[in-house]
């Protein structure tokens, strides 16, 4: 386990990080720090706002309704985002959130929702998508927030796809081979994962992802997961064979 401060509250901030800077925290800040965690004066607490690493802060309260932290030293500089994007088709509410949470834990530098013809949740809040990245960040000592980006469909993101970056498909119809060492001539490079909608893709969209060069379909075994339960095992046996976990 990484050698971070896992007792001091941590909070996601969007304002800028510096020494002897003075924030007033949110009313939800406030209300966690102050009525939840019933900090003392001077308690400290962790700060990171995605670009300037993490730092230590003290908390104050002048007021009844009011936090101040006083941002004080810098415990970590700031990392970059992993280079690994996480494609994924939207589900609903509740699942979404898991999955997004899960997805920056696993070490997701981007989030991109696509558009498939069986698609569960044709609409996607990618602010809400944002606030439980930050979340999950918050919870598990990631500096580096992933991008949350708009929702693309999947003919015109393959379009415009990058080559350099492989594409891992995870296709529940993809031939039996070991994954481990279709994923192994990939180690080092720039990646993506792509997980389909609980219906799973059309045979149409089956027939172009296998078309693209830059595509590589895997089978996640003999079982069918759900599209939540999917991501974790796909990212984790990515991020093991050609990812950042130590080989």
């Amino acid at each position: 386990m990484p050698d971070h401060d896992f007792r001091s509250p941590r909070l996601f901030t969007p304002a800028k990080l510096f020494a002897a800077a003075v924030l007033e925290a949110s009313p939800e800040q406030a209300n966690y720090l102050a009525n939840v965690m019933r900090l003392e004066e001077g308690a400290s607490v962790l700060l990171f706002n995605g670009q300037d690493g993490e730092w230590r802060a003290s908390f104050h309260r002048p007021a009844k309704k009011r936090v101040e932290l006083r941002v004080d030293v810098q415990l970590r500089p700031q990392p970059p985002l992993p280079d690994l994007h996480y494609l994924f088709a939207p589900l609903k509410h509740a699942r979404l959130d898991y999955m997004v949470q899960k997805a920056v834990e696993m070490g997701a530098g981007r989030l991109q929702p696509v558009m498939t013809q069986h698609c569960q949740a044709p609409r996607i809040n990618i602010a809400r998508m944002q606030a439980n990245a930050q979340e999950a960040a918050e919870q598990c000592g990631i500096l580096a927030v992933p991008d949350c980006v708009e929702m693309a469909r999947l003919p015109q993101l393959l379009e415009s796809w990058d080559a350099s970056r492989q594409l891992i498909f995870c296709d529940e119809r993809a031939a039996d081979h070991s994954p481990q060492q279709l994923l192994a001539p990939f180690a080092g490079r720039p990646l993506a994962v792509l997980i389909g909608p609980e219906g799973g893709f059309s045979q149409t969209e089956r027939t172009l992802l296998t078309g693209c060069g830059f595509v590589t379909a895997i089978s996640l075994g003999p079982r069918i997961l759900r599209a939540d339960t999917a991501a974790v095992a796909a990212l984790a046996l990515v991020q093991a064979v050609a990812g950042d976990w130590p080989r």
